[in-house]
């Protein structure tokens, strides 16, 4: 890299999943919004056709109106080639495919249970976790040999376990993993305080909060703007809409599987006093199976959808027709603001500024009541070459018994990844909160799930 007149230059970036047809185009169009940064990109994924697609897409956004910075693509076709070098690494990879996905989320239908995403936790999020921690081992170590004085910010779930083994396997690594459902619980509280004061909407960035928990199970526990204390704004707000907050929304974008009514939040509130800081479709995941999951049915009379798989792979079949469009001129890229902060932490660690927001990383005592070296989200502060994690004080005890047992069983499934242990990870899959059968019932969906993505468990089944 090189400092020259505010700016830095020959910014290295490598982007282990490089050739997604959605978080790559984000990267693209958020870096070139930067003026002050600029440099190459080298994309590594195991579709080389994709990446090689990218290459040719991210070059075109430097051409796109309202560019601001050019930046290289480039195509690797090993991970340590695309690592060599690297000031900063991005992981944005699917860890399997869309048919492990679908036995993921829809295999434990069969006996009953519901998931809105199947990604993170539940039945889906542990099965997905223990083929992912391989593959997170083999990255992390390639930043050791490679470029282990590099920033590594994570977006693959399960984000907690996924950061988890990069600390494991490289425990000096300095990575961090990035997610946005703590934003827009921020704009939820702007749009409370305009909502119930009357005054002009504030940008969420003016929205102070505390955040404690785990990912997509984090909590606020206090929320500010400027000195307004948004807790009894947010009360009034949410007694108001305890029938689900619509306002705004146009019925196709009601109806899209994405979109939830905020009632599941709402309800939580009223349950024990602090604003869970996440989608409904995400924190319903974390609670007792029988609260918001217990039928299709029930779901949506709590105001949100369960995400099928078919429809993921429907949206692929768009996304690839959009990287034709893209690929062919057809379609000419355009400069939106993603709204997350990769590419502003970026700046920050590189000394263009400072910046405060969530972030996954261990538990140095930020959470005094969870583990150290638990995976956590809190607030950290950015700045050039550091990254230090904000004192968020204890979960507090009305939720303790919700986000401790989530933590514990990360821990659990963590360890029977490290160790390649099928029945310790059944441990956890019968205590997770969403897996409501008997222990019998629950071994047989816990295997039949394990055959179904057997091709990425080969080191599990020796």
């Amino acid at each position: 890299m090189t400092y020259e007149n505010g700016k830095v230059k020959d910014i290295k970036i490598a982007y282990i999943g490089g050739g997604s047809r959605g978080w790559a185009w984000g990267l693209m169009s958020d870096l070139v919004s930067a003026e002050d940064i600029s440099g190459t990109v080298n994309l590594y994924d195991i579709d080389l056709a994709a990446a090689k697609n990218n290459a040719v897409i991210g070059e075109k956004f430097n051409s796109a109106e309202g560019a601001k910075s050019h930046w290289t693509y480039r195509v690797l076709e090993t991970l340590d080639g695309a690592l060599e070098g690297a000031d900063f690494v991005i992981i944005s990879i699917l860890p399997g495919t869309f048919e492990e996905m679908k036995s993921d989320v829809h295999t434990p239908e069969k006996y009953g249970i519901y998931q809105s995403v199947g990604d993170t936790t539940g039945p889906g999020g542990i099965i997905r976790a223990l083929r992912t921690i391989p593959m997170f081992e083999v990255i992390a170590e390639g930043i050791k040999n490679v470029c282990p004085d590099a920033w590594v910010i994570n977006y693959t779930n399960p984000m907690t376990l996924c950061v988890k083994t990069l600390y494991r396997v490289f425990p000096q690594i300095k990575a961090f993993g990035c997610c946005h459902e703590v934003f827009g619980t921020q704009n939820l509280l702007a749009e409370a305080y305009a909502s119930i004061t009357g005054e002009e909407k504030p940008s969420r960035q003016e929205i102070n909060i505390n955040v404690v928990g785990i990912n997509h199970f984090t909590w606020i526990t206090s929320a500010y703007y400027k000195n307004t204390d948004l807790f009894p704004i947010y009360r009034e707000f949410a007694e108001k809409y305890k029938d689900g907050y619509t306002v705004g929304w146009d019925e196709k974008k009601f109806n899209n599987v994405f979109a939830y009514t905020q009632k599941v939040k709402f309800d939580l509130f009223s349950r024990f006093g602090y604003i869970a800081a996440a989608g409904d479709r995400h924190l319903a995941e974390f609670c007792p199976g029988k609260w918001y999951l217990s039928s299709p049915e029930s779901v949506r009379e709590w105001g949100f959808w369960l995400t099928p798989v078919s429809w993921r792979v429907d949206d692929l079949k768009n996304r690839l027709a959009k990287s034709a469009g893209y690929i062919d001129g057809t379609i000419t890229p355009t400069i939106k603001n993603t709204g997350e902060d990769g590419v502003k932490q970026m700046r920050a660690l590189l000394g263009l500024g400072n910046l405060k927001t969530n972030v996954n990383i261990p538990n140095y005592g930020q959470i005094p009541n969870l583990p150290l070296g638990a995976v956590v989200e809190t607030n950290a502060f950015f700045s050039s070459g550091t990254v230090s994690p904000i004192f968020s004080y204890d979960v507090p005890k009305e939720i303790y018994p919700l986000v401790s047992r989530i933590v514990s069983e990360q821990e659990i499934i963590s360890d029977a990844g490290a160790k390649r242990d099928l029945e310790a990870a059944f441990l956890a899959f019968i205590c997770d909160p969403l897996v409501t059968t008997s222990i019998a019932d629950s071994r047989k969906l816990f295997y039949e799930m394990i055959g179904n993505t057997k091709k990425y468990l080969g080191e599990y089944l020796k």
